[in-house]
C-alpha cells in the first residue's frame, strides 16, 4: 500500500535498531556504589544486596579496578565505621574506611572518578543525617560538620563530593570549606532531591543507617512533590553544586524530566537499592528476564534525562553493554 507508515522498516534486524536507536547507555555514563568497611582482606556479603559485599580498602580498590577494567566511569564510597557518636565523628577521619579507599583506589587507578559521599546516617549512632538537639534534627549544627567530612575526603584524593543529607545550605557550606581548604577543582554532586522513600531498605541494611527512633521525612523529600524538587535543584545549583541528583529513580521519572527541562548542570539519577532488589528478586522466581529488565529501567532513567546512572546494577550493565557492542564492532571492522 502507497503511503503506508512502515515503522518495522528500521526494526528488523539488530544493526537497524542500534542505528535508530535515540537513547544510548554507555559504561562511562554509570557510578557504582562500593561499600567500605575496615580492616584488611574484608569481604562481608550483604543479604539483602545478592553479589555485593561491605569491603576493606584494599579490597575496595580491588573492585573499584575491576569496575573500571569494564569500562565504568564512577565509583561511589560509602562508609561503615569501626564505632559511632552522637555527632558522627568518623565520617570525617583521615584514617576511616573512606579516606583510605581514596586513597588506594586513586593510587591504583588514577584514571577513575572517586566519589564520596556525604552524610553522617552511616556514622551517627542515632542513624539521623544531622546532630540531634531537643526537637530533631538541628540542621545549621550539622552544615560545619558536613563540610569536615567534605575537606577530609577531598584531603584524600576525592575528585567528587556527594553531599546526601538534605540539611538546607549545605552546598554553600561545603563549597565554601572546600574553597578554603584549597580543593577548588573538586566537584559537587548534590542529592538535591531524596524523597523520603520506602525503597532505600536494603541500603539502610548494608550501611547500618536505620533511624534509631522517629524517621527523615522532616528532612528527605515528600513524595508527591514536583515543584518542590525543581526549587530543591535550583537552590543547589545557586550554592554552587556542578551536578545534582534525583533519587530513587524508577518512581520518579517525571522528576528527572522537570528537573532536567529547569538546570544547566548534567543530572544523575540513583537507581536506589529497593529497585536492584525488586529486580532481583523477580529474576530469582523466574518472573522477568533479569538482563532485559536491567538494561530496560536504565534506558527509562536515560531517556527521562539522566545524564549519568548511580546503580547497583553498574557491573553487570557494562558487561552487557560490552557483549551487545561486539557484532557491531566487528562489522565495522570489516567494512
Amino acid at each position: 500500500m502507497a503511503g503506508m507508515h512502515r515503522g518495522r522498516r528500521l526494526r528488523r534486524t539488530p544493526a537497524l535498531r542500534a542505528m535508530a536507536r535515540e537513547t544510548r547507555l554507555s559504561p562511562d555514563q554509570l557510578v557504582a556504589p562500593i561499600f567500605v568497611c575496615p580492616g584488611v582482606r574484608v569481604r562481608e556479603p550483604i543479604a539483602s544486596l545478592p553479589g555485593h559485599a561491605r569491603l576493606s580498602p584494599d579490597l575496595a580498590a580491588r573492585e573499584a579496578a575491576e569496575l573500571a577494567r569494564l569500562g565504568i566511569g564512577s565509583v561511589l564510597l560509602f562508609g561503615i565505621p569501626s564505632g559511632k557518636d552522637a555527632e558522627g565523628s568518623g565520617a570525617w577521619d583521615p584514617e576511616g574506611p573512606v579516606p583510605q579507599a581514596i586513597r588506594h583506589i586513586t593510587h591504583d587507578t588514577p584514571d577513575l572518578t572517586v566519589w564520596a559521599d556525604v552524610c553522617l546516617c552511616e556514622y551517627t549512632s542515632h542513624g539521623h543525617c544531622g546532630v540531634l538537639d531537643e526537637t530533631g534534627v538541628d540542621n545549621d549544627a550539622t552544615l560545619p560538620l558536613l563540610a569536615n567530612a567534605a575537606v577530609t575526603y577531598a584531603r584524600a584524593g576525592a575528585d567528587v563530593i556527594a553531599p546526601s543529607d538534605m540539611m538546607d545550605g549545605r552546598v554553600a557550606a561545603i563549597r565554601a570549606a572546600l574553597d578554603r581548604g584549597g580543593f577548588t577543582q573538586t566537584v559537587i554532586v548534590s542529592y538535591a532531591v531524596k524523597y523520603a522513600s520506602a525503597f532505600y531498605g536494603p541500603f539502610r541494611d548494608a550501611a547500618g543507617s536505620t533511624p534509631q527512633s522517629g524517621d527523615r521525612r522532616g528532612y528527605q523529600m515528600d513524595p508527591p512533590n514536583v515543584r518542590e524538587a525543581v526549587r530543591e535543584a535550583l537552590a543547589d545549583v545557586a550554592e554552587g553544586a556542578d551536578l545534582v541528583m534525583v533519587k530513587p529513580g524508577l518512581p520518579y521519572l517525571d522528576v528527572i524530566r522537570a528537573v532536567r527541562e529547569r538546570v544547566d548542570v548534567p543530572v544523575a539519577a540513583y537507581q536506589v537499592s529497593g529497585e536492584f532488589a525488586m529486580l532481583q528478586a523477580a529474576a530469582d522466581r523466574g518472573w522477568i528476564d533479569l538482563p532485559r529488565a536491567m538494561m530496560e529501567t536504565t534506558i527509562a532513567l536515560r531517556r527521562a534525562g539522566a545524564d549519568l546512572l548511580i546503580t547497583n546494577i553498574a557491573r553487570e550493565l557494562a558487561a552487557a553493554l560490552e557483549r551487545a557492542a561486539r557484532p557491531a564492532a566487528m562489522a565495522e571492522a570489516l567494512r
